[in-house]
């Protein structure tokens, strides 16, 4: 018997590093993700890796073809003067070489277009489903040449009898599928769709080389139309629904940059102004933007903008305004002018001078928030909104919440105000309502109409669904956690703070993570229950922070800003950076307060695991009162873990799923209101004065401290503020008695 192998055998060496790694490599925050793509399936990486496999065959066959035939005989017994003149021979013939390979990849890639089955093949692997919207009657009848096929096989019968076929849902589904060609590779856009070779080297200088699911399906469609060649482009109208941190701002961008790119280099180039909007909802997500666009659009020429209070953005020419004022055409009346009028020519003066001086913005594109744009065009509302005549690309971000009833008036006020007819509007977001799909429709009828435009046939209207609609990403953990009462939440919190302490929960959550409450009264006062429980040794109270929307925008960009730089671990928020903000290196999202929707926590959970990055853990805790409403949350999860299919153990149980209520309509929209009731009143009262569940608003209160201490610190507060009332009456009272006494009327 070998006595290493006696010794050895309760120690499993080879175990305890695998495990070290696995602990260390499954963090998102360790480094950026290998694979960007979250549904890929083997039939679809076999067609890619044999179209590119073509691609290097090609190439190498066009190489050693110039090397036989045009590189030159060299001497190598000569002057001097003639081996250098062979060099300069040699390196031009190379050079030529390279150019004709390029022209032959480039010729090939136009050429070597996949077939249906081909396409259909790598959009189903990648879990891509595209949909024309139009009216089955407006779609052309060569998009799907093989559906009808299909259905003329079915229904031969009756097409002899010549009765009138009324297609099923099914039928009228399969006749609106689309299959545009996929984007396997960056490559492929200065290849096959002729983009700006200076945005080209910008992508490539980003590191992109493999895209994601959804810039695999809609960059074809927004740089070549539904042909797939840029040489007939037909940019279509776009709602693209994909999950969070997939890359969809790629996505937009590049098509709107190439398309000012060629707007420049064309005939119009006179024209000069926004040719391009991108409405957000939050600031903290428009200047994300903003950062990313930069980037792509050096050395390009183009000109993005972050909107900003008191910017002009268009030249008003009201006929009230030359009347006023000839000499001056671009006159700026501000809001304030309306509120003090009728105080003096001299102030009203004093108002305009300030705005004449302010210049209109000179950019292509303009990344703003819905009120900020209302707000310029309207001039704080006292003015008819102007139009923006050479905007040629709207694009929302974020669409549900920009046409919820939040910002709907305001979103489609800026759309109705892009007067120009080539106008394509894309929406974007990882939830999107199926009443969506009616209102844009019947809103780009509306608009045509107003516009007297002929019929919307010839502009098609495509959704892009990538995954199952309205699910969270797969590739993070979710941990459902029921802690009874808000003390219970705030035990919990503390254990994710401490890990060495949680020795019953299998939770490990490291910072720097995010902490979501349902109000910013909640927020402040977690932060505040919060701020020391980091050691000081460890930086202390400046290790979490607070952010919400009453902060100002300095404040707030500088706890974005420390918070991306490592400085901050632990942020608590509202739902202020629930949508597209994209911190990278998150571990996880901790649900202090259930969130509103389904969509909500979706996009809350969507702050880690960006990018294809596995390890990240959303922890949402509810109590009694939330019970009501975290059926749909489950639901979420549930779907989610069977999206991963890695076999792992489900963390939500089917017996959980049929215990918990189903919630009505109603109570589905005062949610989306209002939130969980409990928390958003600052007292429960019933109809006798009392408080209705014998807690009332303590119960709701983010606090350790027990009642009886609450008591007797609030007897101290009361104590010390009626002993300082007492002093300040003395004190008067004295002051008027000592006047009183030294009052001893006139002398004689």
């Amino acid at each position: 018997m070998d006595a290493f192998k006696l010794l050895t055998r309760s120690t499993n060496f080879k175990s305890a590093a695998q495990t070290k790694a696995k602990s260390t490599a499954r963090l998102p925050s360790t480094g950026k993700a290998a694979n960007p793509q979250l549904f890929r399936t083997a039939a679809g990486e076999k067609l890619e890796s044999a179209q590119n496999q073509k691609k290097r065959k090609r190439a190498a066959a066009a190489v050693e073809e110039a090397d036989e035939h045009d590189t030159p005989d060299l001497d190598f017994f000569q002057s001097s003067k003639r081996s250098s003149a062979a060099k300069t021979e040699v390196s031009e013939s190379a050079q030529s070489v390279q150019e004709q390979t390029t022209e032959q990849d480039d010729r090939s890639d136009e050429e070597d277009e996949m077939d249906e089955v081909e396409r259909r093949t790598i959009l189903n692997s990648h879990k891509i489903k595209v949909t024309d919207l139009r009216d089955i009657d407006d779609i052309p009848s060569q998009i799907a040449p093989e559906t009808e096929s299909k259905k003329q096989k079915k229904t031969k019968k009756k097409q002899k009898k010549d009765e009138p076929s009324v297609l099923s849902k099914k039928e009228l589904k399969r006749a609106r599928r689309l299959y545009p060609q996929p984007l396997t590779s960056f490559k492929e856009l200065r290849a096959r769709y002729k983009i700006s070779s200076r945005l080209a080297e910008n992508v490539a200088d980003q590191g992109f080389t493999v895209p994601t699911e959804v810039q695999l399906g809609t960059l074809p469609l927004l740089l070549g139309g539904l042909s797939g060649s840029s040489k007939s482009a037909e940019e279509p109208d776009l709602l693209v629904v994909a999950p969070t941190g997939s890359g969809k701002t790629l996505s937009f961008m590049i098509p709107v940059i190439n398309k000012i790119v060629r707007h420049h280099h064309s005939s119009q180039s006179d024209e000069h102004g926004i040719l391009s909007i991108v409405v957000a909802p939050t600031k903290e997500l428009a200047s994300q933007i903003v950062n990313e666009g930069r980037k792509l659009v050096a050395g390009t020429g183009v000109k993005i903008t972050l909107m900003k209070k008191g910017m002009r953005v268009v030249e008003r020419s009201d006929d009230d305004e030359k009347e006023a004022d000839v000499l001056d055409e671009n006159s700026d009346v501000s809001d304030s002018e309306d509120e003090e009028e009728g105080e003096g020519e001299e102030d009203a003066e004093k108002v305009k001078t300030p705005s004449k001086k302010i210049p209109i913005t000179k950019s292509d594109i303009l990344v703003t928030t819905p009120l900020q744009l209302v707000n310029a065009l309207s001039e704080h509302q006292t003015k008819p909104l102007a139009q923006l005549p050479l905007v040629r690309s709207l694009i929302l971000d974020e669409a549900d919440v920009l046409l919820d009833p939040l910002f709907r008036e305001q979103t489609l006020s800026i759309w109705r105000s892009c007067i120009h007819p080539d106008l394509r509007v894309s929406l974007w977001s990882a939830t999107m309502g199926s009443n969506i799909d009616d209102l844009i429709r019947s809103t780009i009828k509306e608009r045509r109409v107003e516009m007297g435009l002929p019929s919307a046939i010839q502009d098609p209207l495509i959704r892009l669904v990538v995954g199952l609609k309205d699910s969270a990403i797969p590739n993070i953990e979710h941990k459902l956690v029921y802690a009874a009462t808000e003390q219970g939440k705030l035990l919990g919190l503390r254990q994710l703070l401490h890990p060495a302490a949680a020795s019953a929960s299998d939770v490990r959550l490291r910072p720097p993570f995010l902490i979501f409450t349902q109000t910013i009264p909640r927020a402040i006062a977690l932060h505040s229950e919060l701020k020391y429980d980091i050691p000081a040794e460890a930086g202390g109270s400046s290790r979490i922070a607070v952010l919400h929307s009453d902060l100002s925008d300095t404040q707030r960009s500088e706890i974005m800003r420390d918070f991306r730089k490592g400085e901050i671990w632990i942020l608590v928020t509202t739902d202020l950076l629930a949508r597209g903000v994209d911190f990278r290196g998150i571990n996880g999202v901790v649900n202090y307060d259930i969130p509103n929707s389904a969509a909500v926590y979706v996009h809350r959970v969507g702050r880690t695991g960006r990018a294809g990055r596995t390890g990240g853990i959303a922890v949402t805790y509810y109590t009694k009162e939330d019970i009501p409403y975290v059926k749909s949350i489950a639901n979420i999860i549930d779907v989610s873990e069977k999206l991963r299919g890695d076999g792992s153990e489900k963390s939500i149980q089917k017996w959980l799923l049929d215990s918990l209520p189903d919630l009505s309509k109603k109570d589905k929209k005062e949610l989306k209101k209002h939130g969980v009731r409990a928390r958003q009143v600052s007292k429960q009262v019933d109809k006798n004065g009392k408080d209705g569940d014998g807690k009332g608003a303590r119960g709701m209160r983010i606090s350790t401290k027990s009642g009886f201490e609450r008591r007797m610190e609030n007897r101290r507060k009361g104590a010390i503020e009626a002993s300082r009332k007492r002093k300040a009456n003395s004190s008067a009272h004295a002051g008027g008695d000592s006047d009183k006494e030294s009052w001893n009327g006139l002398d004689d």
